[in-house]
């Protein structure tokens, strides 16, 4: 596992032209919408028609969001997505073209119509984007692969940003001719990409559509709602949308009156943002070992809210020079801090969306998926709207400078963290058992892509060694494991809350407690009939001398109500690791010999569950542990 990264996926068919296909819309995208204000700034217009496209420009983008979601959402779970990303980067080409239009003859109008064509187009391919990644990716390559394109996104963003306002700057009175052939050919090469993605196969292909778009609204919203870590999912990346518009949204104005900089220093304040956040996205692979681990939430919500704090106090008040270009800016006292928070903050919110988007996809059906992000983008589009109402009201009505906004920011950041993190308890478990893998154990993974399979119900077999194996395996596996453990263990203090939180199922012996004993059979037969993973320690208990106990036939017995594929695994290096059972003659656990000690997890081929037994599974995981206790 550890040679593998994201940026293979650059080289892959599968992957590489839908990654070019998003990047090219979101940069098009930003070209144009900069490229009209370029032109309204070039063409000295009054200041009340400027500000008028100011305050129609969002409002007439985002407002297909609102209209056309549902419908959108319905349509990408019914066709068969390839095609309809050549649809709808088709309709791009057509929109360019009307937007060329509006360049070439300088009418507002023209340009505000093909901006909302803009819209209703990136609203038809916003459930595709994010649906196809499932289809297309394996689970371990969830996260790794959600990385790679909010990465592209934020950069395409800021680069289409850039190019387009130096339209006019540098091409001059030519300016409405090169926008015109720029977002003609870059919807073209949009369009040619968009050709070369594999066949995608539609999520619900016998859907039929509901062509009302306000009851199908409330419906994809109800949809979205069925499973409450997706639906806690949901509000957080709801919640990035709204940090990163009042923070963007401010930035201009922050640029000029707090930084003294000239107002092309808002461009570089954006691009720090946007840079972290790139960086954020693409760390998420590496901090989750290739896992969808929502773990990393926690720790990018309170990043984001530590560099939010921090900007606030780095500077509070307004400059005291202005007409600061970049290096200048760079030379005056505590600058160098502010763009260390700045980049922080898009640090931490890359960290913090990357994971929310894989759990979505990896646990919603896949009939449903195209609609369930059809929901997310109806509520981002309110969350959006909501942040620029609320950002406006505390300048006018408030009278808050632009720090006091980022300081309620961070306040509000922890307080809705907190909230999600209390409602599903599951967000800062996973933070909590991250945090512990990591810092006792350098962890080392063989067979776990190969050998586990990407969907279905498997039953997984492996040695038992210390109180630690449940989140060793679970912090290896790709998809999320059902644990059946010994009730004591289930019941340790502080683990026990991580343990239930995650769903484990508590066992005991038939002398102990039979009828728990028969409800844990009952339980583990329903989430194999679910198509869930569900691993078993089948010793009964932990190792006592660091040798494998042998297996006993509960599994055996799960396997005769339901005989799903069963994949042997086994625990190297764990015995001198804290929390076995070495020393406990002392009466302590023993410290690690080395911090941070290094444990393998080895997975064998998955065997017939029709046909193998508990002392074939004991051999296979014998041999898979070898001497390594």
């Amino acid at each position: 596992m550890s040679g593998h990264n994201q940026f293979a996926l650059l080289r892959q068919r599968r992957f590489l032209p839908f990654f070019v296909v998003q990047a090219l819309g979101a940069f098009n995208d930003n070209v144009y919408r900069q490229a009209i204000i370029s032109m309204l700034l070039f063409m000295a217009v009054p200041e009340e028609e400027l500000g008028l496209y100011a305050t129609l420009a969002p409002a007439i983008f985002i407002l297909p969001y609102f209209l056309f979601s549902a419908l959108a959402g319905q349509i990408a779970d019914k066709l068969e997505k390839s095609r309809l990303i050549v649809i709808t980067t088709t309709m791009e080409i057509v929109i360019m073209s009307l937007a060329a239009t509006g360049f070439l003859t300088q009418s507002l109008p023209v340009l505000l119509v093909a901006l909302f064509c803009t819209g209703m187009q990136s609203t038809l391919f916003g459930p595709v984007k994010y649906s196809v990644l499932p289809s297309v990716l394996r689970p371990e390559e969830l996260t790794g692969g959600n990385g790679l394109v909010e990465m592209g996104t934020s950069m395409s963003i800021l680069s289409g940003m850039i190019v387009g306002g130096l339209v006019f700057t540098v091409a001059g009175s030519h300016g409405t001719v090169v926008a015109a052939c720029a977002i003609i050919a870059l919807a073209i090469c949009g369009n040619i990409a968009a050709r070369l993605i594999p066949k995608v196969d539609a999520g619900d292909p016998n859907l039929k559509i509901n062509w009302n778009p306000l009851p199908e609204s409330l419906a994809v919203l109800r949809m979205a709602r069925q499973q409450k870590a997706v639906r806690n999912s949901i509000l957080g990346v709801s919640w990035f949308w709204f940090v990163g518009t009042v923070l963007t949204s401010q930035l201009p104005a922050y640029a000029v009156t707090n930084l003294g900089g000239q107002p092309t220093l808002y461009i570089f304040a954006l691009a720090l943002f946007s840079v972290g956040t790139g960086v954020g996205s693409l760390l998420c692979e590496k901090l989750s070992a290739r896992t969808v681990e929502i773990g990393l939430v926690p720790l990018g919500a309170f990043g984001m809210t530590a560099f939010l704090l921090d900007l606030y106090f780095a500077r509070s008040g307004e400059a005291t020079v202005h007409g600061l270009t970049i290096g200048p800016f760079l030379q005056q006292p505590g600058s160098i801090r502010i763009v260390i928070d700045l980049v922080g903050i898009g640090l931490f919110t890359g960290i913090f969306v990357v994971p929310l988007f894989a759990l979505i996809q990896s646990r919603t059906p896949k009939a449903q998926m195209s609609r369930v992000f059809a929901a997310l983008n109806i509520q981002n589009s309110g969350f959006i709207v909501a942040a620029a109402l609320l950002s406006l009201a505390a300048h006018k009505l408030l009278h808050w400078t632009i720090p006091q906004q980022f300081l309620a920011l961070a306040i509000a950041n922890a307080l809705v963290a907190i909230y999600i993190f209390t409602i599903v308890p599951e967000f800062l478990m996973r933070f909590l058992s991250w945090l512990m893998v990591r810092t006792l154990y350098r962890l080392r993974p063989h067979g776990i892509e190969a050998n586990v399979p990407d969907e279905g119900a498997a039953l997984l077999v492996c040695n038992h060694v210390s109180y630690m194996d449940a989140l060793i395996l679970s912090a290896t596996i790709p998809r999320p494991v059902r644990f059946v453990m010994y009730y004591r263990i289930f019941n340790i203090p502080v683990m026990r809350w991580i343990f239930r939180t995650a769903k484990a199922i508590p066992i005991a012996g038939a002398r102990e407690d039979p009828a728990l004993m028969q409800r844990a059979f009952d339980e583990i037969d329903a989430a194999l009939a679910e198509g869930e993973l569900v691993c078993i320690f089948p010793e009964g208990a932990l190792t006592r001398d660091g040798q494998m106990a042998p297996f006993k036939s509960g599994v055996e017995k799960i396997l005769e109500r339901r005989p799903v594929p069963v994949v042997p695994m086994a625990l190297r290096g764990m015995w001198s690791s804290m929390w076995s059972r070495r020393d406990s003659r002392l009466g302590r656990m023993r410290v690690p010999r080395r911090f941070r000690a290094t444990v393998e997890v080895v997975a064998a081929p998955a065997v017939d569950g029709r046909t193998t037994s508990a002392p074939v599974l004991e051999a296979q995981v014998r041999a898979l542990r070898g001497d390594h206790a």
